[in-house]
């Protein structure tokens, strides 16, 4: 009997998707034949191996309505002549194409929702935008068959808004051993400071981490690896403040590389806002890659996050983003030696829960009845 077939639709460029990468892995080993319908731009990372198909749309315009109506369009007409049983749409900007596919093909539709989209901080300040999305969502998500989300904080608003029954698939890693790279010469004998993550935006306090190294002294090297809205700011910041020397920035990495530097750092931060919806709901995948990677982490005391913080007591939650009290943060783990060891033996037991095995059974509890 031929495997059943999915095809999965996601906005971003795939390569640092880890998400969509495990859940799709996670798929083709239940039996699916699974294809990733994913976004290409000129400057884009090569694809890696996968154990599913994985193709991309190439897209010219980067930003703005553009942006996603070329994209949508163009996913839309790959949907309406590709061979599958089934359609599996990542987040809201993907979702109208998979829909009317849905409707027009009857096929089944899934639905995992990333974060609590129309509360991202992009949109706050635009309201015709937040206005359009919102009447997608509002006329397509009362009516979606299956729908799972990251944490429990976005699943309870979706809940309450829609009436929809959520799922929780969390963003945790795969159990792996990695090793590091050998440590690089200007970084030996710091404190590395480390804020990784493909969406350094407004609002996930990246200009203000930069801000605290202006009360540090030269003991500690801050490195960023990622990308996002706020990366150009940050730059521009760096060299404005004289921080060439003491912060480093490097590009997006696909994640088998990006895991080679994790390990390196002492601190890793998640500072996410919480004047914006999105983002007070978020469980970032980064809190999971540093615990994996034994390194104790330093984040804004958003719910679910707290509640990974304090259960596993594997770092410090501050209670806002100003850069004296990032910089007091980090002074204070840093200068406890006993108990920053301590953190570092919390990440490992903690990384033996909170891994994508465990989860992996829930994501197959979803999908195991339509195979």
């Amino acid at each position: 009997m031929a495997a059943k077939k999915i095809t999965v639709s996601v906005i971003s460029d795939l390569t640092t998707d880890q998400r969509v990468i495990r859940i799709s892995s996670s798929l083709q080993q239940m039996g699916f034949d699974v294809t990733v319908i994913a976004r290409a731009f000129g400057n884009s990372l090569a694809l890696e191996d996968y154990p599913f198909k994985a193709k991309r749309i190439r897209c010219y315009f980067r930003k703005g309505v553009l942006q996603y109506a070329e994209f949508n369009g163009k996913l839309f007409f790959k949907l309406l002549f590709c061979k599958t049983d089934y359609l599996l749409a990542n987040d809201l900007d993907t979702l109208l194409p998979n829909y009317l596919i849905s409707k027009l093909r009857n096929k089944k539709i899934f639905y995992d929702t990333h974060e609590y989209f129309t509360g991202v901080p992009e949109l706050k300040n635009a309201p015709l935008k937040r206005k359009t999305w919102k009447w997608i969502e509002d006329r397509i998500f009362p009516k979606l068959p299956v729908v799972y989300t990251v944490n429990n904080s976005v699943k309870n608003a979706y809940q309450a808004e829609y009436g929809n029954a959520l799922g929780v698939i969390r963003n945790v890693p795969v159990t792996s051993n990695p090793t590091t790279k050998p440590l690089p010469q200007h970084w030996q004998g710091k404190k590395i400071l480390l804020m990784q993550g493909a969406g350094i935006n407004v609002g996930r306090g990246g200009l203000e981490l930069l801000e605290a190294m202006r009360l540090l002294n030269d003991d500690y090297l801050l490195v960023y690896i990622g990308s996002g809205t706020q990366w150009e700011t940050i730059a521009q910041k760096r060299v404005e403040w004289k921080l060439e020397e003491r912060v480093e920035m490097i590009g997006k990495l696909p994640p088998s590389q990006l895991k080679q530097f994790t390990g390196l750092a002492h601190i890793g931060f998640s500072l996410d806002s919480f004047d914006d919806v999105n983002y007070l709901f978020n469980l970032p995948n980064k809190i999971f890659d540093y615990i994996h990677a034994g390194v104790p982490l330093i984040a804004t005391a958003i719910p679910e996050v707290k509640i990974i913080v304090d259960e596993y007591g594997c770092g410090i939650c501050i209670p806002d983003l100003q850069a004296a009290t990032i910089g007091n943060a980090i002074i204070k783990m840093m200068k406890d030696q006993p108990i920053y060891d301590q953190y570092k033996i919390n990440c490992i037991k903690a990384a033996k829960e909170l891994c994508w095995e465990n989860e992996r059974e829930k994501l197959k509890a979803i999908y195991q009845p339509y195979l």
